[in-house]
C-alpha cells in the first residue's frame, strides 16, 4: 500500500482511519491475550509502532466505544482488559450484519484472526 505522504487528502484520511482501526484491533487482541495481566503503554506503543500519546488516544477512543480497558497508574502500571471467555449472545438484523460485513471488508477480513473469524460467523449467520 502507498505511504500516506503520496496520497490525496481524502485518501490519506481514509488510509489513516484504516490504520487506526487495525491498530486498535491489534491492541484489543494483545490485551485479551494477556489474560488480565498488565501491559506497559510504552512497550505496546513500540510494538504497534506509534507514540505512547497515540496509544493513549486509541485507548480513549476504545473506552468511549465501550471497550473495558483499564489503566493502572504508578510503578508497574499499564493497561489491561478483563479476561472474557465469551460474550452474551446478541441478535442482528440483516442491515446490521451487512454493516458489520462492510466494515470488515474495508478493514480487510484477513487483517487478524479475529477479523477472519468474525467474517466467517457473520457470513454463516446470513440466510441462504
Amino acid at each position: 500500500m502507498s505511504s500516506p505522504q503520496n496520497l490525496s487528502a481524502a485518501s490519506r484520511d481514509s488510509y489513516l482511519a484504516v490504520r487506526r482501526v487495525e491498530r486498535q484491533q491489534a491492541l484489543i487482541e494483545r490485551l485479551h491475550a494477556a489474560h488480565g495481566d498488565r501491559l506497559r503503554i510504552e512497550q505496546l506503543a513500540t510494538d504497534l509502532r506509534v507514540s505512547p500519546r497515540t496509544l493513549v488516544r486509541d485507548v480513549d477512543r476504545l473506552r468511549s466505544s465501550g471497550v473495558p480497558i483499564r489503566t493502572h497508574r504508578g510503578r508497574g502500571g499499564g493497561l489491561s482488559i478483563s479476561p472474557v471467555v465469551a460474550v452474551r449472545p446478541i441478535s442482528f438484523d440483516l442491515p446490521e450484519v451487512a454493516a458489520l460485513l462492510s466494515s470488515l471488508t474495508v478493514l480487510g477480513p484477513t487483517v487478524s484472526s479475529s477479523a477472519t473469524s468474525a467474517m466467517r460467523k457473520l457470513v454463516r449467520a446470513l440466510p441462504t
